[in-house]
């Protein structure tokens, strides 16, 4: 059973009912249904066939939806590219994916053809829309999500239709999620939490949906209070940024919600008891990645436990090891190792680095955790550095590659610094080889990196630490200024 087979408890089970909103736009499943299936043929007739890559690069809005649900019923393999990636890194994802196509609004340097999205949905509309039948099986790829590895270059990890379908099964059942909620979206479709979690657990419980192109702090409050939704995925940033409502519109908004989720960094404890006191609700946080999409949650009922990522969730097999591989006890640090149908099948053309991911079957993830004697896990940090700031990966060689290609910087390191909105956000340590203004560096930065990797801070030092073996110690540079 695919994808599109379990869709179909809303595409048919559902067929009159509202599925979708979006502005002033409200579509039904059955409507959905049949623009994807409109868009399939289309693509059909442009040369796409099963296993074909389509990379979309687009701000949330109904095409992108059209485009996924296009893409699982033909077999094409959807990429998403976050939205506020610049040239730099457009050009290493479309060299590696070899899209057949590249769908966005804006101009892009590539040698495929890029479409725009309501060019191909008024073309698309002209078309049959009879569902293409398309022979695929579970292990089929549904999607490639590029995330940032041990070696610093993205890596295209290749998400299959059973590793999204038993995320959203395990996810409608351990939240309670039913047709009858109302799920407010502002996360974005390009990344797994807002694509693997939000549009699967709406498809697959015949939720009516408000999608919105992004969260804007400054409306928030008004679409809560006009929307009325029961259930909303968040990361820790949109929770900060919600403290500042009016303890009168917190009080309006928790009165008709049931869940609050947060996930793709750490959600501090400090913000969870304010938003509980605020709102009247207990975030629920969990733990997933690109590679596995959700591992662990708090349970819906029971003890949801502030700084914890909660329990293994059903099918998924967890091991706490050491750095000799060695099982730690409980209230020990290990490394993360996992296993279960969740589990990505492997990194996109990248052989060597899939076979460096496993170890005896379960995948190393890099995250260090704590295990409770009553089975509740507490994440503790990296063993790399990666940073993750406001529920977005930025890995610190990236940034330092970048900088010293600047003629006036010798060297450069990146660390994450501790950040109340965002969870951490990166600081560049510069050795310069001549005088430049920190706000030249950031201006190069902003231009050709997506804006979450651009450095808050610029701090040149005479040389950077390093041990005998000349690696940089991190963990030395100096403590920045108040």
């Amino acid at each position: 059973m695919t994808l599109t087979d379990l869709f179909d408890l809303s595409f048919q089970g559902r067929r009159d009912a509202v599925g979708v909103e979006f502005g002033d736009h409200a579509l039904t499943f059955g409507e959905i249904d049949a623009r994807s299936n409109q868009l399939a043929q289309l693509l059909t007739r442009r040369g796409f066939e099963a296993g074909d890559r389509l990379c979309v690069y687009l701000a949330n809005c109904p095409e992108m939806i059209d485009l996924f649900l296009a893409c699982l019923k033909l077999g094409v393999i959807f990429v998403p590219i976050n939205i506020l990636y610049r040239e730099r890194e457009l050009a290493h994802i479309l060299k590696d994916a070899e899209p057949r196509a590249v769908v966005s609004d804006c101009d892009i340097d590539t040698p495929v053809p890029i479409w725009r999205p309501a060019a191909l949905a008024r073309e698309a509309a002209a078309h049959d829309d009879q569902r293409p039948r398309i022979a695929l099986g579970g292990d089929s790829p549904a999607g490639i999500i590029y995330t940032s590895g041990t070696t610093g270059v993205s890596k295209g990890a290749v998400l299959t239709h059973n590793n999204f379908a038993v995320n959203a099964l395990n996810l409608t059942a351990c939240w309670r999620i039913t047709d009858a909620d109302r799920f407010l979206l502002a996360l974005p479709l390009f990344h797994v939490h807002g694509l693997g979690n939000g549009l699967h657990c709406w498809l697959l419980s015949g939720c009516r949906m408000r999608l919105l192109e992004r969260f804007d702090s400054q409306t928030a409050a008004t679409v809560f209070r006009d929307f009325r939704p029961t259930l909303f995925f968040g990361v820790p940033t949109i929770y900060v940024r919600m403290l500042d409502f009016p303890l009168d519109t917190a009080r309006q908004i928790g009165a008709s919600m049931r869940l609050f989720v947060s996930g793709s960094a750490p959600l501090p404890a400090q913000v969870l008891e304010e938003f509980r006191n605020r709102f009247g609700h207990t975030i629920l946080e969990r733990y997933g990645m690109s590679e596995t999409f959700m591992n662990m949650s708090n349970p819906y009922t029971g003890e949801r436990r502030p700084g914890s990522v909660g329990l293994p969730l059903p099918g998924v097999s967890v091991r706490l090891l050491d750095e000799h591989g060695q099982p730690v006890a409980d209230g020990q640090t290990g490394e993360v190792f996992l296993k279960g149908s969740n589990i990505f099948s492997g990194y996109w053309r990248r052989p060597d680095a899939t076979a460096a991911a496993f170890v005896d079957g379960y995948f190393r993830t890099g995250d260090l955790a704590v295990r409770s004697p009553d089975g509740y896990y507490t994440l503790c940090g990296r063993r790399s550095d990666l940073i993750i700031s406001g529920g977005f990966n930025i890995y610190p060689r990236e940034i330092e590659e970048f900088l010293q290609e600047q003629e006036e910087v010798a060297e450069a390191a990146v660390v994450g610094v501790s950040d109340r909105a965002r969870g951490e956000v990166p600081v560049a340590y510069v050795v310069l080889k001549c005088a430049v203004e920190p706000a030249a560096l950031e201006r190069r930065c902003r231009d050709k990196l997506a804006s979450f990797k651009v450095p808050r801070e610029f701090i040149a030092i005479d040389r950077l630490p390093r041990n005998a073996m000349g690696k940089i110690q991190k963990h030395l540079l100096p403590a920045r200024k108040a």
